[in-house]
């Protein structure tokens, strides 16, 4: 597995950590006023996460390590950034947060726009003659 593979699983896994014991807490506490940034935290740093790892983990004979790490860098900080700026901008309202949260959030997106590329790359990228074979025998 590469590690950019591992490095998605990891910060994948911490994430989805910190989200169960946030949902803990809310349901603890029975205030789900930062509902929607743990579903965030779950969807962007635990799914995402490691959709991305998975990909990068199944392409590691031609990926691009370049791209792959920038991807790993935008996803973290745009998570980083995200999260905590739209749970504290639930809790008091503070419109000062908003250009953080779209910070976060443009983070984000570029981290997607990264993987697309990685995917768009994979699927042009010209096929060994084995692999060709295989692949067209699991189309037919």
């Amino acid at each position: 597995m590469p590690r950019v593979s591992a490095a998605f699983f990891l910060t994948g896994g911490l994430c989805v950590l910190a989200g169960m014991l946030w949902g803990i807490h809310m349901g603890a506490s029975e205030d789900m006023a930062t509902m929607p940034a743990h579903a965030h935290l779950n969807l962007l740093g635990w799914v995402t996460m490691a959709l991305y790892g998975t990909f990068y983990a199944l392409t590691a004979k031609t990926l691009s390590k370049r791209l792959a790490w920038t991807n790993y860098v935008l996803s973290l900080v745009g998570v980083a950034v995200l999260i905590p700026s739209l749970a504290l901008f639930l809790i008091g309202r503070n419109p000062a947060l908003i250009p953080v949260m779209g910070a976060g959030e443009i983070l984000s997106v570029l981290a997607l726009l990264v993987f697309l590329v990685s995917a768009v790359r994979e699927l042009v990228r010209r096929r060994a003659v084995g692999e060709e074979t295989v692949l067209r025998m699991a189309a037919e």
